[in-house]
């Protein structure tokens, strides 16, 4: 069975750390450009984070420096570390696979229609 798998969401103070997983199963994770995206209440949808097949890196203004995104290609899985977390992260996170390898501003893109779609976990920040 094709799936994406996110977990690691919860609810952190501002200020402390996450780290949210995306373990994919059926396929091979390598071979696609693995984009993080999140959704807040009332927002739309908005790219994170991307990692390629070669795995480089790109990320939305908003997390850099903060976020880290990485893949762990024998566990088929892929990472999004974030730190110093701010009430404004908080949101429901999606991970999605392209179709390709290359992030190629993905995280910028506001439409895409990826190949597949994890069903999200949800990343609260409050005191």
């Amino acid at each position: 069975q094709v799936q994406l798998v996110e977990s690691g969401g919860g609810l952190v103070q501002p200020g402390g750390s996450l780290r949210l997983s995306c373990a994919a199963s059926g396929f091979t994770l390598q071979s696609y450009a693995l984009v993080w995206l999140r959704q807040a209440p009332g927002k739309e949808r908005e790219g994170v984070s991307c990692i390629s097949g070669d795995g480089n890196t790109d990320y939305a203004d908003s997390v850099k420096g903060r976020f880290t995104i990485s893949r762990d290609n024998a566990k088929n899985t892929v990472y999004l570390q974030m730190n110093s977390l701010k009430p404004e992260d908080t949101a429901v996170y999606y991970c999605a696979a392209a179709s390709r390898s290359l992030c190629a501003g993905l995280v910028k893109r506001t439409t895409y229609r990826y190949t597949y779609w994890g069903r999200g976990t949800q990343v609260t920040v409050s005191s």
